[in-house]
């Protein structure tokens, strides 16, 4: 017995597609006998409908719900709603994309599959072989179907992680540890199951703990495994030594890197899905004493995407900040080592400006977050295309707003000056130990007091600490030390919290981590200085007279509150 449910038979002609289309009023008898003469001029290489299509006298939507009606099928437009994601995979991905079909959703063991081919019985009968059940067809067309696929299934160069069991580890061990496994075989190819099911458990496990980065480290007699998380690296596995090239080589596969070149430094990408959610890894090899040492950097944009006030901002720091942030042109500045979330903030920041009626462009090295209605432009510095030479550009595309991701150099810097004089806003990042030291570090670059002077609109200036555990802190009386430590720091410390330690937290009594900020809005008497040359001493005494918070008030003030300890304060603000 057949499992394809479909209204239409077989025993008499359908109508004719024209003639439906005709009745709707859609095309003309004119019409049908021309796309009859065209199809027979082109010797009958194309259907009807696709020539009346060609011809523009209907559109493919029409076209396909006219043959639908022939062949007494159901016809339906096709929108995400319809699809359920579960059931793309009932259909190999070769098949789906080849024959154009997209199953849709199932209902009491039916699965219903969307073609764009009424007429292709001998498809339907496939299909149910395949996925060994009753079908049932609707028609639409193949433009909504590819569409839809294209949003469904990865790219061939993206991998799908998800199907991921808790237990794998010891299971991929178990295996690793067997006498018969062919460690060269697996360092050839790096597609045996042991190496790929380890490779997928250290990237799902790491995006699963929040890890910011993979660490695969080779020593004399161990491969160790560790994940940064919350700032700190936490050992994580130890697989066999022996299992290394062979790991190694399958993220070089997977970043498509060259396997063979162990000598070099290498860099690529990642892309990766975990429950449906696209996740980028930039991946970095550098080879040691005994192997190549792997870090996988992990961009998830569930983590980048987040809201100014999601940031840990107190109020008046945030209204500050927002406010230069909305100016109409001017420079600002976020500033922090390596790590402190300043492109985070950056993107929130554009986050919170972005409108439909202002031009926003971006030049990153690299993209770390996609960021809807917003212009982003990755540099290739191997084909000439630098921070200076992307932003010369970029200032002839009529932007508004523009982001530059780092300052790194003399050229980018006067180019960032002189659009913000001339009527943009533009954001970027430096490398200081503060907001004040900024405009020092503009000094260095060779860049005219009195220009700095002119565009610098502010400098927020960051770090990132751990955040104590929701879970397990709890407040206790503040050592004698801790309150020296305040006291020399010009802070008091009546009260402090602790994280004992709990499941949730890993036993490590943080979970997560905020930022602690200092915004440097130059006043008139600051900017005079500024024009003067000032020192950086001179510049901390107006930042603070003029009502800057400085970084360690800011933490002391998230130690009262619980929010973490004076410790993970002192650690990065002190040195």
């Amino acid at each position: 017995m057949s499992n394809v449910n479909m209204t239409s038979t077989t025993s008499s002609p359908p109508r004719q597609v024209g003639q439906i289309l005709v009745e709707k009023g859609l095309v003309t008898e004119a019409q049908i006998q021309q796309a009859l003469a065209e199809q027979k001029q082109s010797g009958h290489r194309k259907l009807l409908g696709e020539m009346i299509v060609e011809l523009g006298f209907a559109t493919e939507d029409q076209v396909v719900e006219a043959l639908a009606e022939a062949y007494g099928m159901p016809y339906a437009k096709l929108t995400p709603k319809l699809v359920d994601p579960k059931m793309i995979g009932e259909l190999p991905r070769d098949f789906v994309e080849k024959q154009c079909v997209l199953p849709l959703f199932k209902v009491d063991s039916v699965l219903t599959v969307a073609i764009h081919e009424p007429a292709n019985v001998f498809l339907m009968e496939e299909v149910s072989k395949l996925v060994n059940c009753p079908v049932q067809a609707v028609a639409t067309s193949a433009g909504d179907i590819k569409a839809l696929l294209q949003m469904h299934l990865p790219s061939s160069n993206v991998f799908v992680i998800d199907e991921i069991l808790e237990d794998v580890a010891t299971e991929v061990l178990e295996e690793l540890q067997q006498p018969s496994l062919d460690i060269a075989s697996l360092e050839t190819d790096a597609a045996g199951s042991p190496v790929i099911k380890l490779a997928n458990y250290i990237i799902f496990n790491a995006v699963r703990e929040g890890a910011s980065d993979i660490h695969i480290e080779p020593d004399e007699n161990l491969l160790r495994v560790r994940y940064r998380i919350d700032g700190r690296l936490v050992e994580k596995l130890q697989p066999p030594a022996v299992m290394q090239p062979a790991l190694v080589s399958r993220i070089k596969i997977m970043a498509s890197l060259d396997i063979s070149e162990r000598r070099l430094p290498q860099d690529g990408g990642i892309h990766v899905k975990m429950d449906g959610r696209p996740i980028d890894l930039r991946v970095s090899t550098l080879p040691n004493k005994f192997g190549e040492k792997v870090v996988l950097r992990i961009i998830d944009n569930k983590n980048v995407c987040v809201s100014m006030e999601q940031l840990g901002f107190d109020k008046d720091t945030l209204d500050k900040f927002r406010r230069q942030v909305h100016q109409p042109h001017g420079l600002m500045l976020v500033t922090g080592p390596t790590g402190s979330g300043k492109s985070t903030t950056l993107y929130a920041a554009l986050s919170d400006i972005n409108t439909s009626d202002i031009n926003i462009c971006t030049v990153e090295d690299p993209i770390e977050f996609n960021l809807v209605g917003i212009n982003q432009f990755q540099v290739n510095e191997k084909i000439g295309f630098t921070f200076p030479a992307t932003l010369r550009s970029l200032l002839r595309q009529d932007p508004d707003v523009i982001m530059v991701g780092e300052i790194r150099d003399a050229e980018t810097a006067k180019i960032a000056v002189q659009a913000a004089l001339t009527g943009h806003m533009v954001f970027s990042t430096l490398h200081t130990n503060d907001a004040p030291s900024a405009v020092t570090r503009l000094y260095n670059v060779g860049i005219e007091p009195y220009l700095i002077s002119a565009s610098l609109v502010g400098v927020l200036a960051q770090r990132l600490v751990r955040r104590l555990c929701p879970g397990c802190s709890e407040e206790i009386t503040p050592t004698p030390h801790a309150i020296h430590a305040a006291q020399r720091l010009g802070e008091q410390l009546d009260r402090v919290f602790v994280g004992t330690g709990c499941s949730r937290c890993r036993r490590t009594g943080f979970s997560g981590r905020v930022g602690l900020y200092e915004v440097f809005i130059p006043d008139d008497e600051a900017r005079d200085a500024i024009t003067g040359g000032a020192t950086l001493h001179q510049l901390r005494d107006l930042a603070c007279k003029g009502g800057m918070k400085s970084l360690v008030a800011d933490g002391f003030e998230k130690v009262r509150q619980g929010m973490t300890s004076i410790e993970e304060v002192l650690r990065v603000t002190t040195s």
